[in-house]
């Protein structure tokens, strides 16, 4: 059996997301992203000689996470960008706001989970990504992994919270309706572990982040 490792990206800036306005040359990950896909990229490197397949989306907080967890490697493989690992856009209703919002996790996390609902019901208004798409793409990039992970091989690839929790949503048969609750638990450069076998891609670990929560590192963050 092959084996594909879902790490979630390291923390990013508000402007990431959309929200606030990026700097001119603006990192993909705040220094604390660095250190814990750094510290990530340890644990990956003491569980298996090496990764046969490094795949990210496009987004800055991916590929930067995915080339400091690959530091950790003595001979990385060469970085494979799919887009279709990116995250979900988000709605206007919460890019449209001052990076108060995003400073003020309730209120945040609140506005998010409206815009969502609304957004799996089938809201499009702004002509975006249906969810449908959200999903059907989500998990041919999962495919994609896996029949790089073939027999025998290890497959990382760097996502995203939405993304992530999505392809378990498919592979759990949770609800759509229910997915934002898997989404919102997600710890910054978490490890999820999926085997590949006969029957398919099956969920052995998630979100696994023991390595990012030791007292005193402060390494440990949800966005």
């Amino acid at each position: 059996m092959g084996a594909v490792y879902l790490v979630r990206h390291g923390q990013a800036p508000a402007h990431a997301y959309g929200v606030g306005t990026a700097a001119a040359g603006a990192p993909g990950l705040t220094d604390l992203g660095f250190a814990q896909a750094r510290r990530t990229g340890g644990v990956l490197a003491a569980l298996v000689p090496g990764f046969d397949a490094a795949i990210s989306g496009d987004l800055p907080r991916q590929t930067a996470t995915l080339h400091g967890v690959l530091e950790a490697f003595d001979a990385p493989p060469e970085k494979i960008v799919d887009p279709a690992w990116n995250e979900y856009a988000l709605p206007p209703s919460v890019t449209s706001v001052d990076s108060s919002l995003y400073d003020d996790r309730a209120r945040y996390q609140q506005a998010l989970d409206v815009a969502l609902a609304g957004w799996i019901e089938g809201d499009t208004a702004d002509g975006g990504e249906s969810y449908t798409d959200f999903a059907r793409r989500t998990r041919e990039a999962a495919d994609r992994a896996a029949s790089l992970a073939g027999s025998g091989k290890n497959v990382v690839a760097v996502s995203s919270a939405g993304t992530i929790s999505q392809l378990l949503a498919q592979l759990w048969s949770v609800p759509g309706t229910q997915w934002p609750t898997l989404h919102r638990t997600f710890v910054n450069a978490s490890i999820t572990k999926l085997i590949v076998g006969r029957r398919g891609l099956q969920v052995v670990s998630f979100n696994e982040h023991a390595h990012l929560a030791g007292q005193g590192d402060g390494l440990m963050t949800y966005r």
